[in-house]
């Protein structure tokens, strides 16, 4: 993670919803043409997503300008209810008037993980328009990012071979996890105007200490982004990472 990224401490994961939420929003109102958002899964996106198409938001945002995209996905199809589309389906995106063809799944649909990792890597260059990454011109507007207590961001955990992953955009992650999954790698997820890190909860103390401390063995620590990172992030859970 790069040194000392913005930190916004918020007093709940109740605070940091809103406060991820209204950020979000203020985002898309001075994007002057489309702004692509990456989104991640987890309970504490959930709730900012439940925001944003809650009554008091979804109005202030204009939908037409969003195009979203996922960090990763288990292999499952798109109704499981461990589906991250599904949890930003059911929150957020069929209570606002976003355009179908502006809402890009990871295809679980496919025969395989590869064949869905290899279809979504396709899905990314051909909306960047480049087979390479050019870091004055970000893939996304805005990625948001959970933080596991282990330290793994998406699908990228501690040990995994794909940490090493640097031509490939979205790969298969297979024995990780009991299940099957995609995560988008870090030239992709680095590629970023912005990186949002949420993070709730004081099983996640330890790992953001350490990712903030740049601690190696953290896949968090590993994310070298060319733009800027901030973190949301709840008492409980910055409670041994500031400064005294």
């Amino acid at each position: 993670m790069t040194p000392q990224p913005a930190l916004d401490i918020a007093d709940d994961s109740e605070d940091l919803a809103d406060r991820a939420a209204i950020w979000l929003a203020t985002r898309v109102a001075l994007a002057p043409a489309r702004i692509a958002i990456c989104l991640s899964g987890g309970a504490t996106p959930k709730r900012v997503y439940e925001m944003l198409g809650g009554e008091d938001l979804r109005a202030r945002v204009d939908w037409r300008k969003v195009h979203l995209f996922w960090g990763d996905e288990r292999f499952v199809p798109k109704d499981h209810e461990d589906s991250n589309f599904r949890m930003a389906w059911e929150a957020m995106i069929r209570h606002v008037p976003i355009p179908d063809g502006q809402i890009h799944p990871i295809p679980t649909d496919a025969g395989s993980p590869e064949a869905a990792a290899a279809l979504y890597d396709q899905t990314l260059r051909s909306f960047y328009g480049a087979d390479t990454l050019d870091p004055r011109r970000p893939l996304f507007d805005v990625t948001l990012l959970g933080l596991g207590a282990d330290g793994h961001i998406a699908s990228l955990f501690p040990g995994s071979p794909v940490l090493d992953e640097r031509k490939a955009w979205a790969v298969p992650v297979i024995g990780a996890k009991p299940e099957p999954r995609i995560t988008l790698t870090y030239p992709a997820l680095e590629s970023s105007g912005t990186i949002l890190f949420l993070v709730s909860g004081a099983q996640k103390r330890e790992a953001l200490a350490g990712a903030r401390a740049s601690d190696p063995a953290l896949p968090a620590s590993r994310l070298a982004a060319s733009g800027m990172i901030r973190i949301i992030a709840d008492r409980d859970a910055t409670e041994k990472t500031r400064s005294p």
